[in-house]
């Protein structure tokens, strides 16, 4: 749901103009009424209401505009030079020395006050009535974004993917997850701002920020996960690809082909510099240790672009690879939770409330309160508990398997046109953004629904997941040692079957070596966040597990080993079962018991 905003007060500061009455009065050239003219966070007036247009102002209107800003030092340089509205805009910062402006931190203020004028929102503001987080308001450069093809395609992929078909409320798209992250990461970039002025943050980081946490996920395929983490490896294997690299081109094709480079501009942002920084934020690289190895006292070089390192801890409110810590997990953690009826014993509001930003071995990062480690324990146990319950639901798990199988075969048989007309197939439309455009979850439906003799195979695949004809699970094990890649014996082993009148092969059998951790492999990611204490606000520190009251996992990875079955007749499940029993006695594996696993995966591999 989409509205206009009622009148909720602005969280971005405000330039009283109040005093300008009389002044105004006394001028031929006036300001309309009910003018716009303020700071950029304020909301625009209403349809029909007159907004103010700068281009028509005089040199005195300009001056009076100086002078409000603070700058009426520069005011005789601006009037000697006859500088009215229409100039305002091309002022650049060598016509700015050459007026006499010397330094460049004046040169500076004088450019940040005057793009506060093309800031001014000209487009109103939206409000979406969120189940989640109530309502949500969204900057107009936002709403340019969203009302874009490239975004509206998140409407029509699957948060969950596969669980969709065994979780019936599970029917959330990418789209509403994205409008959450936006939201959240304004309201935690903004909480920042107040909070430390000493920050330096501006309304240009804010909204960038906000555009990173909108586009984060432009670039998943159908069924989200499973087209980056099963399909794309199978079909192309060797290459490698992720969905966060394919948001970026997305984001750069949308911007292109949607002309909005000179939108981001009336919005007061910098081009390229801003650009950048936003595509940095959306597919962050993983954090180093800023100390260079070699030489400790020594420093390593800032590798970002888009801000300097003043503002490190911007790059960990998206996506955070530091600690896992950030407002994507924040609003999948409560949407999917919602959506699943699944209870969300996490509260990011008080995340929300208790982040500060302290100087870590010579880096800005967002640390918490000493106080709030056990919420953050619990946060991952959210997390947990939502793979086990759901994300790795074995019949979930196995519809992706199948979709998966019937994308393969239907890969060559699928075209989608793209740049210049060029046909891609499905495993392609990756190298081209515009083909990529057009590939959503109704690639499920257009093989459903075809009548091509060469999508028959994918069509009965597709046709069984539809009947709910799923792989049955025939048992799960942990194994005793890491299994770094599936053995190729294995498959043999499961198939070789003693009962007499079944016919097994390696054909019928998948197995799928679940990695399962809490996000950051072995490691502990609480070990990586910071600290601070009530009395000792800018000082972050470590916090160990055996500081912390409660019961927490001694590991944090392990792999879990699933095996299932395409033959569903009950001659052959019982004679697979018995089969994966003399294998897992055979191997030294733990059989479970059938529940779904205990710990966190981030990825997992199967074949079939």
């Amino acid at each position: 749901m989409e509205s206009q905003p009622s009148d909720v007060p602005s969280t971005e500061p405000e330039t009283d103009y109040a005093g300008w009455g009389s002044i105004m009065a006394s001028r031929k050239r006036s300001f309309p009424p009910d003018s716009s003219l303020s700071a950029p966070g304020k909301r625009a007036p209403g349809p029909g209401a007159p907004q103010t247009d700068y281009a028509g102002w005089g040199a005195e209107e300009t001056c009076r505009y100086l002078r409000a800003e603070g700058l009426g030092e520069w005011e005789d340089a601006f009037r000697e030079q006859g500088i009215t509205g229409v100039g305002l805009r091309y002022l650049a910062d060598a016509d700015l020395e050459k007026m006499g402006l010397k330094f460049l931190g004046d040169r500076l203020r004088v450019l940040h006050s005057l793009r506060k004028l093309w800031q001014i929102e000209v487009e109103p503001s939206k409000v979406f009535n969120d189940p989640i987080h109530g309502h949500m308001e969204m900057h107009p450069l936002l709403i340019r974004i969203i009302d874009t093809p490239q975004f509206q395609r998140l409407r029509h992929i699957k948060q969950l993917g596969g669980a969709y078909f065994v979780f019936p409320g599970a029917s959330h798209n990418r789209f509403e997850h994205s409008l959450g992250v936006a939201h959240l990461a304004g309201e935690l970039v903004r909480a920042l701002k107040r909070r430390q002025e000493d920050l330096d943050i501006d309304d240009r980081d804010v909204l960038c920020v906000q555009i990173a946490g909108l586009c984060h996920d432009l670039g998943h395929g159908p069924f989200s996960h499973m087209f980056d983490r099963k399909f794309i490896p199978k079909a192309r294997p060797g290459l490698t690809w992720k969905h966060e690299k394919a948001s970026v081109e997305m984001f750069d094709h949308l911007v292109e082909v949607n002309k909005l480079e000179p939108v981001m501009r009336e919005h007061g942002l910098v081009l390229p510099e801003d650009l950048d920084f936003i595509k940095e934020l959306m597919d962050p690289k993983d954090p180093e240790d800023p100390k260079d190895p070699k030489d400790p006292k020594k420093k390593l070089k800032w590798s970002y672009e888009g801000r300097l390192e003043n503002k490190s801890f911007l790059y960990e409110i998206v996506s955070n690879k530091r600690n896992a810590i950030d407002v994507d997990k924040w609003d999948y953690f409560a949407r999917d939770c919602y959506h699943l009826g699944i209870k969300n014993n996490f509260d990011y509001g008080r995340c929300l409330m208790f982040a500060r930003v302290c100087e870590v071995d010579g880096q800005k990062q967002i640390c918490f309160r000493d106080k709030e480690v056990e919420d953050l324990y619990d946060m991952f146990y959210t997390r947990i508990c939502l793979h086990r319950r759901a994300y790795q639901h074995k019949a979930a798990n196995i519809v992706e398997t199948m979709i998966t199988k019937a994308f393969l075969k239907a890969d060559g048989d699928i075209l989608f046109e793209g740049s210049g007309g060029q046909m891609f197939k499905l495993s392609e439309t990756i190298n081209d953004m515009e083909a990529y455009t057009k590939v959503t979850d109704n690639v499920f439906e257009q093989i459903l629904n075809s009548s091509s003799d060469e999508l028959e195979a994918s069509r009965k695949i597709l046709q069984d997941v539809v009947c709910r004809r799923f792989y049955k699970c025939i048992g799960q094990a942990l194994p005793t040692k890491p299994t770094n890649e599936m053995e190729a014996s294995w498959k043999d082993g499961l198939a070789q079957c003693v009962t007499q009148g079944v016919d097994l092969n390696r054909e019928d059998i998948i197995i799928d070596v679940i990695n399962l951790n809490y996000g950051m492999k072995e490691k502990n990611p609480i070990n990586s966040v910071r600290f601070y204490r009530k009395d000792h606000p800018d000082k972050g520190f470590r916090i160990s597990k055996n500081q912390v009251f409660g019961f927490l996992s001694e590991k944090f990875t392990k792999e879990l080993i699933r095996v299932y079955c395409k033959k569903l007749d009950s001659e052959s499940l019982e004679a697979a079962k018995n089969n994966f029993d003399r294998w897992c006695d055979h191997n030294n594996f733990q059989m479970l018991q059938d529940e779904a696993p205990e710990e966190t995966p981030v990825e997992s591999s199967e074949t079939t």
